[in-house]
C-alpha cells in the first residue's frame, strides 16, 4: 500500500505525457495587454508591441526560466517607452496571473490545450511554432 502514492503520481504524468505529445498548437492571438491599457490617454497604443511580443512567448510557452526572461523582457520593453512605474506594475500583474496552473486565456503556453505546465518544447512542439508563426507572418503581411 506504500506505492500507491507513486503509482497515482505515475499515472498522472503518464497521463499529462500522452495529451502534450499529441497536442496542436493553435494559430497565435494576442489580446494586447489583456487587461491592461495598451498605452496612455495621448498614446493609445504606446506599449501595444511590448505586449504583443510577450504574449507571442506566452503563446509558445516553454520553461519556468523562459517565462520569468518572457516577463523581464516586458517590464523592459515598457520601461524603455518611458513608462518605468507602469513596467513595474505590469511585471507584478503577470508574473501573479500568468501562470500556467490555471486555465485562463493568457496564461504561459495558452496556444497549447490546457493543461500545458513548464517544460521545454519538444522538436515537434517547436516545429509546430515555427509553422504557427510562419502562418501568423503571412497574414500580417497582407
Amino acid at each position: 500500500m506504500a506505492n500507491y502514492p507513486n503509482v497515482i503520481l505515475g499515472l498522472m504524468l503518464l497521463f499529462h505525457a500522452s495529451i502534450t505529445s499529441c497536442a496542436e498548437l493553435k494559430p497565435f492571438t494576442t489580446d494586447g495587454c489583456s487587461s491592461f491599457p495598451d498605452g496612455t490617454r495621448e498614446h493609445k497604443n504606446l506599449w501595444l508591441a511590448c505586449c504583443t511580443a510577450h504574449d507571442l512567448a506566452y503563446w509558445q510557452g516553454g520553461t519556468f526560466k523562459q517565462r520569468e526572461q518572457a516577463d523581464i523582457d516586458l517590464k523592459e520593453c515598457v520601461a524603455q517607452v518611458g513608462e518605468q512605474e507602469i513596467a513595474v506594475l505590469m511585471l507584478a500583474g503577470v508574473r501573479v496571473g500568468g501562470t500556467p496552473f490555471l486555465p485562463t486565456s493568457f496564461r504561459w503556453g495558452y496556444g497549447w490545450p490546457y493543461p500545458k505546465f513548464y517544460s521545454e518544447l519538444t522538436e515537434q512542439e517547436r516545429s509546430q511554432v515555427e509553422n504557427r508563426l510562419a502562418e501568423y507572418a503571412d497574414t500580417e503581411q497582407h
